[in-house]
């Protein structure tokens, strides 16, 4: 059977994946942070509303009738029902309402209007801002009649999700940034040993072209695979030395990922054959360690 081993990855690549794995991480955390945050407003806000319901009823004189649940239209949309008919004064309306929306962190600017229940046309209206001279109050002063009336507020959108986006798109650029810093430099080093490999090696009476891929002798010459060429300049660069088997494998298959555990052995042999030029330059297997390139300079 095959044997399928698995090359480590470079330590850079590595850095680069625990950056990318603990940004992402951040960017999630940030994300439920700010969801959690914005739930709690929200449901802070319903409440609110509900105080403003009855604070309309005490001032009308009605401390019985009960204030309806509150209807969420959209999110920032919402309707205040009451159970009883009642009179308001426009003047207390404004500020009741701005003293409760004060204390809503997500209530900059907001319209509030009186509707009737019975056809839900607007009895009075008015739009509060951050910035004063945007407000727009009117008729105040004149007391409404008693009626059936709902009001319904209106939120201007907040930009806390604005803010939320733009730093989850920071924090990505901010990675992108970081991807090519550290990815950039392995692309190159990893392409490296996809180019052609330079120089000329003497072994013994051969000459070993790894620019031209080819093993010379007198008239004849032998071509050799990209990855033969690959493979005999590791051992012509360190000719009589032991070389590791590990070594060849991370050398010639990292980019592969995966390797098949005879595929070192075949271009070995492969090697071998074509080394034959010269009796005295040979490939041996050192047991338990590697191969050499033995290359015998005698006679």
């Amino acid at each position: 059977m095959m044997r399928i081993k698995k090359i480590q990855w470079p330590i850079q690549r590595k850095i680069f994946l625990g950056v990318l794995f603990i940004g992402l991480i951040s960017m999630i955390c940030v994300a439920f942070t700010f969801t959690g945050k914005d739930d709690f407003d929200v449901a802070r806000r319903e409440i609110l509303l509900r105080r403003l319901g009855h604070e309309i009823l005490l001032q009308s004189g009605d401390s019985v009738s009960r204030v309806l649940p509150i209807q969420k239209i959209s999110a920032y949309e919402y309707r205040i029902r009451f159970e009883q008919a009642f009179t308001f004064q426009p003047d207390s309306l404004v500020k009741t309402t701005q003293r409760l929306f004060a204390k809503d962190p997500l209530a900059g600017d907001y319209v509030v209007n009186v509707l009737n229940c019975t056809d839900t046309s607007v009895a009075y209206g008015y739009a509060i801002s951050n910035n004063k001279k945007n407000d727009i109050v009117a008729c105040l002063g004149r007391r409404q009649p008693s009626a059936c009336y709902m009001l319904h507020v209106q939120f201007k959108p907040t930009r806390i999700m604005d803010g939320q986006t733009g730093y989850l798109f920071g924090a990505l650029s901010v990675l992108a940034l970081v991807g090519c810093v550290v990815w950039i430099p392995i692309k190159k080093r990893k392409n490296i040993p996809d180019m052609e490999p330079t120089g000329i090696f003497t072994l013994g009476t051969m000459r070993f072209d790894a620019e031209k891929r080819k093993l010379l002798l007198n008239e004849t010459s032998i071509d050799l695979t990209r990855t033969e060429t690959r493979v005999l300049r590791i051992f012509a660069l360190s000719p009589n030395e032991v070389i590791e088997r590990s070594r060849l494998q991370k050398e010639i298959w990292e980019d592969e990922g995966v390797i098949v555990g005879r595929s070192l052995d075949m271009f070995i042999s492969k090697l071998r054959k074509k080394l034959e030029l010269d009796p005295r330059v040979k490939i041996s297997v050192v047991r338990g360690k590697g191969y050499r390139l033995e290359v015998n300079e005698e006679c």
